[in-house]
């Protein structure tokens, strides 16, 4: 659905159809959320890992993301995307192989039993429907659905395929493999849940007493396989978390250097600058995730709070700047409209009480309501604003943020010249040509 439109343009980064449609200063400030999420994200990974470690090895969890995070920048900094692609090749072998591993030897523990039983006879087994949480779940697949399209880290796959349709088997592809890599976790999941704790070297209380339902993984993989086992399944949760992390901080890194620091400030930036700039992204990128991990106790929780940012403010501007036809002035209101909905709710996990009465609190889903809510003011917004402007109610002389609404406004196709980058003139706010920080970071990626 969404590389077709993209492709015939040459976009390398998400946020250029953005910044052509609405000028590249509120592209810049669509920037932020796509930033906060890509960096929150590297952070919980990097802390997962670091849990994950300490649980095994008993290895300082300091010294295992900071060890795991250069390890990640320093082959992003040498590679680019190229790196990136081929040791995800690898690391989802890593995957996929060290989990199945150590599957059979987690079933076969004396302390397991038939996970058909716990099935059948287990009061903890299945979990209870509270049909007042309702609208929280909706809310929460919703926002897994479509809040989970306008990232960088899958955009930047999609657009390095040599065609839309590529792009397209690639998604579908990568779809079902969410499936086949989930697979392992849900069955170690049951594992534990038919272990009978007091006989293994954990004893008791149980994890899900202790509340340690978040280390499952690596419990199951220390106390119910043999220490051959349990590294191969470690180097598996490593290799996810070293996948997940360089896709990342390379994503942050080249929306930074295309659509803020090459379109934004420097359009005449040279390619040795760019390239440099590139370079200290990554590092700057790789390093902020990786104080946050270390120090900030509830990485998680920032990152659930960026994300529902990318799915309220950025996912409705998104879909309708390559579907439908806003302008800047309904992308500014609908910007404000989003967040304040979206903190009107209130966030627990930083004591941010609720401002707006929304019924049933916590679980009437108005993370949905302030996406919708912010998608209807962007459209109706911009064709208010369009119609002012085309009847000529305002005259053009108004147009302060120059979206050129008299003369239809601009699109999102690129103007394609033979200007060299130097001699390149600025359209509506953005670029006409493919100028260096393109090249820059499409020799990233």
């Amino acid at each position: 659905l969404f590389p077709y439109p993209l492709f015939p343009q040459g976009y390398v980064t998400m946020l250029d159809p953005l910044q052509r449609k609405l000028g590249r200063r509120m592209g810049g400030l669509l920037y932020l959320p796509a930033l906060l999420g890509e960096i929150f994200w590297s952070a919980a990974i990097l802390a997962a890992l670091g849990g994950t470690l300490s649980v095994i090895i008993d290895l300082d969890i300091r010294i295992s993301v900071i060890v795991s995070a250069c390890i990640a920048v320093l082959y992003t900094l040498v590679g680019g995307l190229y790196s990136v692609a081929y040791t995800d090749v690898v690391q989802l072998a890593c995957i996929f192989i060290g989990l199945w591993l150590s599957i059979p030897f987690a079933f076969t523990h004396p302390a397991v039993s038939d996970i058909a039983t716990t099935a059948y006879h287990s009061p903890n087994w299945l979990g209870t429907w509270d049909i007042s949480t309702t609208g929280l779940w909706i809310d929460s697949a919703l926002l897994l659905i479509f809040g989970g399209i306008p990232w960088q880290v899958y955009f930047q796959r999609v657009l390095s395929s040599d065609s839309a349709a590529h792009a397209q088997i690639l998604s579908f592809v990568a779809a079902f493999g969410c499936i086949a890599m989930s697979a392992p976790s849900i069955l170690i999941g049951a594992i534990a849940a038919s272990t009978d704790w007091n006989a293994t070297g954990y004893g008791l209380p149980d994890p899900i007493t202790k509340g340690d339902q978040a280390n499952i993984l690596p419990i199951v993989l220390q106390y119910l396989t043999p220490v051959a086992v349990s590294f191969f399944g470690l180097g598996a949760v490593s290799a996810a978390v070293m996948s997940s992390a360089d896709s990342s901080i390379l994503s942050a890194s080249s929306m930074f250097t295309r659509n803020i620091y090459n379109v934004t400030f420097r359009q005449k930036a040279s390619e040795k600058e760019l390239i440099w700039v590139m370079r200290f992204s990554i590092f700057a990128m790789g390093a902020i995730a990786t104080v946050l991990a270390l120090t900030v106790g509830s990485v998680y929780a920032l990152w659930y709070l960026s994300s529902d940012f990318v799915f309220v403010i950025l996912f409705p501007q998104f879909f309708s700047v390559l579907y439908l036809d806003p302008n800047t002035y309904g992308s500014i209101v609908a910007f404000i409209v989003g967040l304040v909905l979206r903190l009107g709710g209130g966030e627990p996990a930083f004591n941010l009480k609720p401002f707006i009465p929304y019924p049933g609190g916590n679980n009437f889903p108005y993370k949905t309501l302030a996406m919708v809510s912010s998608l209807v003011t962007l459209l109706v917004v911009s064709y208010f604003v369009r119609y002012l402007f085309v009847s000529g109610i305002l005259p053009a002389k108004y147009d302060f943020l120059e979206c050129n609404l008299a003369n239809g406004g601009r699109g999102i196709e690129r103007k394609k010249t033979d200007v060299p980058p130097e001699e390149i003139e600025m359209d509506h706010g953005v670029a006409n040509d493919s100028f260096v920080g393109e090249n820059v970071v499409k020799t990233a990626l």
